[in-house]
């Protein structure tokens, strides 16, 4: 089997810092299974590419022990794809080889948190459905091939493929991916699945596991033969969305601050009315609402007849649980009700239930979002989704002033991790918009100063 990763970032032989193995170097390392081998193909500044290598033990890993004649009996337990194809042994080739790397270790912090364009080569990987590669790697923002390998024997062809996966990330969150889809790619396990096995789930999935679309099928493959562990690890990922524990931005809410200085202007109302109507005028028929927390726009979208699709999403089960509530005791037909659907995803991961809608809105939302992070929800949004209206609102930093009760240099809501000046605003969403061939116009919600603006600011996105 063959793991190939390549930097492009510039220097990119600093990835050999990072693996803390030489670039100029062969090296080897002993594993219970046979041998891996560390190379570099090439290592210059501008491209350099590791490889990882495992020379199989085939005969010493079966010998003389009782499950040599399990299943297909002594015949096939000496003669299987094991010495050759990805699966759980590189996962343990990963930590052992480059654990230092797998666990954000580094002599300097500031290049081990730095994010590098990657791309990464698995082959071969035993496949029994071209699509389970997009569909574990892709919703995490990765450009995803899988491609058979060319095999002489026709019989063979399309049993394994080679998957390369690309994008934009630390490579300690490639290799966790990694580590952790490769099992879940092949759909075996070749050691004994206990607790230990989950508690490697958690520290290299949990930061993005419990919002990925697929985490239950994910936690299930990984944790085979293991039902009853995988039911509850399925359970602990959803507590810990729940109760906020993921590293992955909580659903927004509203802090008790930001709803005690916003009541008096009736912001709230009013944002959702300006939001309202720039989808009534875009002419959109299905709407999506990314973050919607407890529904407060879904029960205003959800009295429009226009409104043919209504889509609820956010990362929290909590948050979707409030909104289900707050619909439920909306009064419509169920008619109007059989529009709105609702259900647990995020705006850093593609998900193809987003696809296809005609507007998406994302309702002070991105200010909640980590900044090294905005690009992948940029990227989700308007280039996968490639929705036709974007409507964002987000808060007026300047205007902050206005507000008596709240401390200088504070923000509005305890989980902002920042809020924008209108210039800055402007400079975001013109970006955007040229990245991703839309127009953007910008209005304000909320009662204008004359030199502060207005509390809430609003970009509206149109596709060019």
């Amino acid at each position: 089997m063959l793991l190939t990763i390549t930097s492009t970032t510039e220097p990119a032989r600093d990835l050999g810092h990072l693996l803390r193995k030489h670039p100029d170097r062969l090296q080897s390392f002993s594993l219970p299974f046979g041998i891996a081998h560390v190379f570099y193909p090439e290592a210059s500044d501008e491209r350099c590419t590791v490889a990882l290598s495992i020379e199989f033990d085939q005969v010493g890993l079966v010998r003389g022990r009782s499950t040599a004649t399990d299943g297909g009996g002594l015949v096939d337990a000496y003669v299987n794809d094991r010495s050759y194809v990805a699966s759980s042994f590189l996962s343990v080739a990963i930590a052992r080889v480059f654990g230092a790397a797998l666990g954000g270790r580094s002599h300097d912090v500031a290049m081990a948190e730095r994010r590098l364009a990657l791309e990464v080569t698995l082959s071969p990987i035993r496949v029994r459905d071209s699509r389970l590669a997009e569909r574990v790697f892709g919703p995490l923002g990765y450009d995803v091939l899988s491609a058979p390998v060319a095999i002489d024997s026709a019989e063979r062809v399309g049993a394994n493929d080679t998957v390369t996966i690309a994008g934009a990330c630390t490579l300690q969150q490639m290799l966790a991916h990694i580590y952790v889809l490769t099992p879940v790619l092949d759909g075996e396990k070749h050691y004994w699945v206990g607790d230990e096995e989950v508690e490697k789930l958690f520290r290299f999935g949990g930061d993005w596991l419990a919002a990925h679309p697929e985490r239950e099928f994910i936690t299930r493959r990984y944790l085979k033969r293991a039902p009853r562990l995988a039911r509850a690890a399925v359970l602990r990922l959803a507590a810990r969305d729940a109760s906020g524990e993921s590293a992955i931005e909580e659903s927004p809410g509203s802090s008790g601050r930001e709803l005690n200085l916003e009541r008096p202007m009736r912001l709230q109302d009013r944002r959702i009315a300006a939001v309202v109507e720039k989808l009534r005028d875009a002419g959109a028929r299905s709407i999506g609402d990314a973050g919607c927390g407890d529904g407060d726009l879904l029960a205003a979208v959800a009295r429009e007849p226009a409104f043919e699709r209504i889509v609820g999403t956010d990362v929290s089960v909590r948050e979707l649980q409030r909104a289900k509530e707050r619909l439920e005791r909306t009064p419509m037909a169920q008619s109007q009700r059989d529009r709105i659907e609702l259900f647990q995803s995020s705006v850093l991961y593609t998900d193809r239930r987003l696809a296809g809608l005609d507007a998406i809105v994302l309702a002070e939302v991105i200010e909640h979002v980590d900044p090294p992070r905005l690009d992948a929800v940029e990227r989700v949004v308007f280039g996968f989704t490639h929705a036709r209206t974007v409507v964002v609102t987000t808060p007026n930093r300047e205007y902050n002033a206005r507000f008596p009760a709240l401390p200088d240099g504070t923000f509005r809501h305890t989980d902002h991790r920042f809020e924008w000046t209108r210039a800055e605003f402007a400079v975001w969403a013109n970006r955007v918009a040229e990245r991703f061939g839309y127009t953007v116009t910008f209005d304000a919600v909320g009662d204008e100063d004359a030199t502060l603006g207005s509390p809430t600011q609003m970009a509206v996105f149109a596709c060019a």
